[in-house]
């Protein structure tokens, strides 16, 4: 019998041997591709989101257990690519803002949403805001996560912001924003929907918007 609770703890751990061979399991005992994803990766991220916040796994563990999630999404992306209840949570567009080439908070945030069931368009770093505007209508996205690592390129999430007014794309996603530097003060200031201090904080927010809408 598939162990779905196995696969979990073997995302939780970070074992991406075992969550590739767990989820092969599954799939060959005929377990449904996209109950695996939601009863077995889904709740293994909530646990390593659970953990960072806490304080019980830092930037390493959460990339092992991001790894092995992956792994295991990457198995199954393609077999619930034609299911009809395979909808995401939501579509999200994140990238570090122009002038800016740091690139592993952005990747554990994108991580954590991705665990968290985004669908997730990884613009990378350096992003000016006409590839965010580009990107946010041809992938629908309904939230943008903008990402800064210097005091000098976080103004530039300003121009992202106003950019996707100018397209009349605002109303319709929401901004969230992040780095080291960033405040919750500053995200007020240029008119972000929100901030959070860490990948697992920025999930959160994800879902919590989705569940508002």
């Amino acid at each position: 019998m598939a162990d779905l609770q196995a696969l979990s703890q073997a995302v939780i751990v970070g074992d991406l041997e075992s969550s590739r061979k767990l989820t092969r399991q599954a799939l060959d005992e005929g377990v449904d591709p996209l109950r695996i994803f939601r009863e077995a990766l889904v709740p293994g991220m909530d646990v390593v989101g659970k953990k960072m916040k806490a304080q019980e796994y830092y930037i390493p563990e959460v990339l092992l257990s991001a790894r092995a999630m992956k792994g295991a999404a990457e198995i199954l992306r393609p077999l619930i690519a034609g299911n009809p209840d395979a909808q995401p949570t939501g579509r999200v567009v994140i990238g570090t803002v122009s002038g800016d080439l740091h690139d592993i908070g952005k990747n554990l945030v994108g991580m954590m949403l991705e665990g968290a069931g985004f669908e997730v368009t990884d613009l990378g770093t350096n992003v000016s805001a006409d590839k965010f505007v580009a990107a946010v209508k041809e992938k629908k996205a309904n939230i943008v996560a903008l990402s800064a690592l210097l005091t000098t390129t976080m103004v530039r999430m300003s121009d992202v912001v106003k950019a996707l007014e100018n397209a009349g794309l605002r109303k319709e996603i929401k901004i969230m924003v992040g780095g080291a530097p960033v405040t919750q003060r500053f995200a007020d200031e240029i008119g972000a929907d929100g901030y959070s201090p860490d990948a697992a904080g920025a999930a959160d927010l994800g879902k919590q918007w989705v569940k508002v809408a």
